[in-house]
């Protein structure tokens, strides 16, 4: 198999993962970890440690699966508005970064096998699910991305899936507020595939694709925004107020903050001042994640 080394720079690799997209695969980690420290005491650092790599190494895979067909289709062409994509840019081509993915899915699952050692059959189906995912995502006859169900998908494995089996994976257990705290992370990551359809909403039309930003229209889909941001705040508040009533600080803080981000996304033009807006939702989806740690941290058992 062709090496990374021999297709590639170490920072073309590195431009291709899109690092700053990965802390959408850290936070839901980070918060599945803190509850299930929080509310059912010590935890092995091994397996999650492994379940962590693993995820990572997933969505690098998904970034660069995604670039290897959509360069390879001729939807990233010169007049993106977003960040280079390694094949539409003509950097790389696109079996080139199809090769890189399959090294990238190879990690993952070598990373996943030390999880599943520790977890069983629950963190086997959900490695499984998420590579298929990884791939299905930008390809196969009907490409998540393409659909109108990527931001679903985002929620379902970048919160649910990732929140609820670092609890499993730590302590063998599952509960509502764990999934509630993965929704409640998974909605910022999903406003973040919003922002970025919204942005290249164009450049997709000429391309055939059908998401949800296309059907909503430029002015249906900030609401759309809002509202992902909004209700993410408003369910940490419910998943943690049993927990500490901070919880509702966190929830009306986040909320307030959530209306004005929706409010700047309806007022900007389509453009590439929009790649703010991204950095901006990654940054709200870390910053509400912290502040759900800090609160289990404190509440600790």
């Amino acid at each position: 198999m062709t090496t990374l080394a021999s297709t590639g720079s170490i920072g073309t690799w590195v431009l291709g993962a899109r690092p700053r997209t990965l802390a959408l695969s850290v936070t839901p980690v980070a918060v599945g970890l803190a509850y299930a420290a929080a509310m059912y005491g010590a935890i092995d650092p091994i397996p999650i440690i492994a379940a962590l790599a693993s995820a990572i190494f997933i969505q690098i895979t998904t970034n660069l699966a995604n670039d290897s067909a959509d360069g390879g289709r001729g939807a990233d062409k010169s007049e993106r508005l977003g960040p280079v994509r390694l094949v539409g840019a003509g950097i790389m081509s696109a079996p080139q970064v199809r090769r890189g993915a399959i090294v990238t899915s190879l990690v993952a699952v070598a990373f996943g096998a030390v999880a599943v050692a520790y977890g069983g059959a629950p963190i086997l189906a959900i490695g499984l699910a998420s590579l298929l995912a990884a791939w299905g995502y930008s390809y196969g006859p009907w490409p998540i991305s393409a659909s109108r169900f990527g931001e679903v998908f985002v929620i379902l494995f970048f919160g649910v899936v990732a929140t609820t089996g670092i609890v499993w994976l730590g302590v063998h257990r599952v509960d509502a507020t764990s999934a509630l705290l993965g929704i409640a992370t998974g909605l910022p990551a999903a406003a973040v595939l919003t922002v970025n359809n919204h942005r290249d909403r164009v450049q997709d039309a000429a391309s055939g694709r059908r998401t949800l930003a296309m059907y909503l229209g430029p002015r249906g889909t900030p609401f759309l925004y809002a509202v992902e941001l909004a209700a993410a705040a408003a369910i940490a508040g419910v998943a943690l107020w049993p927990i500490n009533r901070a919880g509702a600080v966190i929830a009306v803080a986040a909320f307030g903050f959530a209306l004005y981000l929706g409010h700047q996304l309806a007022r900007a033009p389509i453009s590439r001042a929009l790649n703010a807006m991204l950095s901006a939702t990654v940054h709200f989806q870390v910053g509400l994640a912290a502040a759900i740690v800090a609160v289990l941290v404190m509440s600790a058992r």
